[in-house]
């Protein structure tokens, strides 16, 4: 690879202008969101749920780059090498989510209970599940986890991507090796700390209900939420001259592929969830899917049951779907949508017993964070080349056709 190429391929002033218009739209969706939260009356308590919910989709978007940043030097993929440094750029966005997300805990420590029900002591005491629960389930502790899995996000990610830039001006593949290496306990410590993240983030607003599968669900909607992204990032770059003459379609292609076996996976582990709690027919579980089945939440479910799993599967079951870009396209933004009504259908019932109801106040919160997380998107990538020029698979990557 020439450094003329190295010179190009990177975003530059234009990366920054596009920062710039991010955050302005994210200051001003923060300021709208708080004046309508303000405006409510409750305590900012629908304020919390709606901004959990921007927080957790992209968190996800990171959290699915970083999988699949990890899997890519873990099976020493080649075909991978020219679409992977965005995806480094996504995964090591983690830093900004938590800072979006830190006024959450710092609101449970304070003693709000709106997120966390099992945070006020009233509603513990005399119920034998959340008496149970009361040493795991305590503010100090579960902030204390926060701070873990996001601090295992934020290194996994900045480190991912600052010995991968390293590659690009490195005299032999020292920094590749190293990513090779670590690659298994990096998988392990990703693993885990999603697992019990969602656990503790998302299955604790309803803390008497538990799933053993749940972080999988989660961890598989996190990665459809970032093959979706990456495939409508890649799209936007090249419409403005980036990135050309390095992705194609044979890539394209395989981040389809992609999307379809984690489209399926996402549909094979939530119905398993559901098939073995509507089988056992336990009370203190089927709760959880009654609340989602009452009044117009009822009408989420099947939105999800056929727009996240039954829709896309049939679509990108083809071939000549996952190489026709534009049709690729449209069902990435489909994908990214049906992510964000899942996200809202697992946390939004808590706050919207009586059914499901989209306010401004959402859409102002998902703007807001949004903005924030591409200014910071915009920011990282800076001046790093958006192809990882001096990896030795390279060549491998831009002859790379499918079979």
């Amino acid at each position: 690879m020439s450094s003329q190429r190295t010179a190009v391929e990177n975003l530059g002033a234009r990366g920054r202008s596009w920062g710039r218009i991010a955050l302005v739209l994210g200051i001003a969706g923060l300021a709208l969101g708080l004046w309508l939260g303000s405006a409510r009356g409750d305590g900012f308590r629908r304020f919390e749920h709606a901004w959990l919910v921007s927080c957790l989709f992209f968190l996800s978007l990171s959290l699915g780059a970083l999988f699949f940043v990890i899997i890519q030097h873990l099976v020493r993929a080649g075909w991978s090498v020219v679409v992977r440094r965005v995806a480094e750029i996504v995964a090591a966005n983690t830093l900004v989510t938590a800072l979006l997300f830190a006024p959450l805990v710092v609101q449970l420590l304070r003693g709000d209970s709106s997120l966390w029900p099992w945070a006020d002591a009233n509603t513990v005491h005399g119920n034998p599940l959340l008496e149970g629960k009361a040493g795991f389930l305590e503010p100090r502790f579960f902030a204390l986890r926060c701070v873990l899995y996001f601090g295992i996000w934020i290194l996994l990610g900045r480190w991912l991507l600052r010995r991968s830039t390293e590659q690009d001006t490195a005299q032999d593949a020292k920094p590749t090796l190293a990513l090779e290496r670590r690659a298994a306990p990096a998988m392990v410590a990703y693993a885990l700390s999603v697992n019990f993240g969602a656990f503790d983030i998302l299955m604790t607003l309803e803390p008497t209900w538990a799933s053993t599968i749940f972080g999988v669900c989660f961890f598989a909607g996190s990665v459809i939420g970032f093959f979706a992204l990456s495939i409508l990032l890649l799209r936007f770059l090249q419409a403005r001259g980036f990135m050309r003459a390095s992705v194609g379609v044979e890539h394209y292609h395989d981040l389809g592929k992609f999307l379809f076996a984690f489209v399926f996976f996402w549909g094979y582990v939530s119905f398993s969830q559901f098939m073995l709690i509507w089988y056992a027919d336990m009370p203190e579980e089927t709760f959880w899917f009654r609340e989602r089945f009452h009044g117009t939440w009822a009408n989420v479910s099947w939105v999800l049951l056929f727009g996240h799993f039954v829709l896309p599967f049939a679509a990108l079951l083809s071939r000549h779907t996952k190489r026709a870009l534009g049709v690729l396209a449209f069902l990435a933004v489909w994908m990214l949508c049906m992510h964000a009504v899942e996200l809202f259908w697992l946390v939004m019932p808590t706050a919207e017993k009586d059914g499901a109801l989209v306010s401004g106040m959402d859409a102002a919160c998902f703007v807001a964070v949004g903005g924030i997380w591409f200014f910071a998107l915009a920011r990282l990538a800076g001046e790093r080349s958006l192809v990882p020029v001096g990896d030795p698979r390279l060549p491998e990557s831009l002859a790379f056709e499918n079979s």
